[in-house]
């Protein structure tokens, strides 16, 4: 009896030892090329494992995202209600600078008659589930694209209070000069806090950039190469976080409003303003 249990001891040892180089080849979280099955051909001998044989299942990766932690906050120009309230909305609302302007205004529209509110409100809530989707905290100036306002010393209030890493204003040009077209960037100048000196002006020149990377043209009639320095509009000079403004085209040129007017060039707008945030946060 003792003979055949020495006999049999090293077939036991070998049935382990195969079945614990099983669980080593096991990754312990699934690779992206295709698995290779393998076939191992049982030992006589069924052995189970020790408990301390086995690889432990790796943890879920716990990393957030490079952005994790960031705020932005977007605010879509203008308001659907503001045509019909013109009372509201042409109060007149600290500015900036000592100066005191209308609290908003109703904005431009396409000659076929898309408004500026519509193009803004669509641009901004696909700009924001893209930055949502890397972990970003997306805050709007206005939830809606029915209501009134809010006045532009509102809207700056909204990213100040955020204690927003970047504020994004999204807008669109209505100008009638003959072949007027292209996109620019308004920051505060001169800058009346830290904020809006070098943070800002690093965000308007990456917005501007990675437009232009992502095919739009800088205007011909606005600024000077895609930035336009701006010491008159209050949502920029009441801010005291890291703003820019982007007037994304020309509605009135036919071109530019023929792509802010679908779908798929509406995307294209926020996919290249998504971009430019994710990049200005991540520098």
């Amino acid at each position: 009896m003792v003979a055949v249990r020495r006999a049999i001891a090293p077939l036991l040892l070998a049935g382990a030892l195969l079945l614990t180089g099983c669980e080593e080849d096991t990754p312990a979280a699934p690779a992206p090329a295709p698995v290779v099955t393998r076939t191992v051909t049982p030992t006589p001998a069924t052995v189970t494992p020790s408990p301390s044989s086995v690889a432990p299942p790796a943890p879920p990766s716990s990393a957030p995202p490079v952005a994790s932690g960031k705020v932005v906050v977007l605010d879509p120009g203008h308001n659907g209600g503001n045509g019909s309230h013109p009372s509201e909305i042409n109060r007149l609302v600290p500015a900036g600078r000592g100066q005191t302007k209308p609290c908003n205004t109703t904005g431009t529209s396409t000659n076929a008659g898309y408004p500026e509110h519509a193009f803004t409100w669509d641009v901004s809530q696909r700009v924001g589930e893209a930055l949502s989707a890397k972990g970003i905290r997306v805050v709007y100036t206005r939830q809606n694209d029915t209501g009134v306002g809010p006045c532009v010393d509102k809207r700056a209030a909204a990213g100040n209070d955020a204690n927003a890493d970047a504020v994004v204003s999204i807008h669109a040009d209505g100008s009638n000069s003959p072949g007027a077209n292209g996109f620019h960037v308004a920051y505060s100048s001169p800058p009346l806090n830290a904020a809006q000196g070098p943070p800002s002006t690093r965000l308007a020149q990456t917005l501007r950039d990675t437009m232009r990377t992502g095919g739009f043209s800088v205007s011909n009639y606005i600024g000077g190469n895609g930035l336009s320095a701006r010491s008159d509009l209050g949502g920029l000079n009441l801010s005291t976080r890291p703003i820019a403004l982007v007037e994304c085209g020309n509605m009135r040129n036919a071109a530019e409003a023929a792509r802010m007017s679908s779908a798929e060039g509406r995307q294209q707008f926020a996919s290249a303003i998504a971009a430019a945030i994710e990049a200005y946060l991540a520098s």
